[in-house]
């Protein structure tokens, strides 16, 4: 009988942050973005329901970042944060990013701080 080798199926990556939560992303995001000053907000959307009827109550865009802010250069930002396994883009976000970066400013999808980090250097937000 053969038994499964975890290593033999995933990158060492993948092991170390299997359990890694979006939260725990969202945090180290804040703390890069801090660091550096970077003017910024946590973006909520979704719906909850409320009161005795229990009808939903939608806040926020449809699609829009976890992150939202203002480039030190005035560009606008949106970064939209994901666990580092099986974090799924959806196709609104998708849509929210281009048209962020389509009228220039920067929309990124980061699963961690690094990655946040990286992404920022590239489109010449951290210098």
């Amino acid at each position: 009988m053969k038994t499964k080798n975890a290593i033999a199926d995933k990158s060492i990556t993948e092991i170390l942050d299997d359990k890694k939560l979006e939260s725990a992303v969202n945090r180290e995001i804040d703390r890069l973005l801090n660091l550096y000053g970077i003017y910024h907000w946590r973006n909520n959307s979704g719906a909850v329901k409320k009161g005795k009827s229990k009808r939903p109550i939608k806040f926020g865009k449809p699609g829009s970042s976890d992150w939202l802010g203002i480039c030190p250069d005035g560009r606008f930002l949106a970064i939209e944060s994901k666990r580092p396994v099986g974090g799924v883009t959806s196709d609104l976000q998708k849509q929210f990013l281009d048209r962020i970066n389509s009228d220039g400013g920067v929309g990124i999808v980061a699963r961690s701080a690094v990655e946040c980090y990286e992404k920022l250097k590239e489109a010449g937000v951290i210098k």
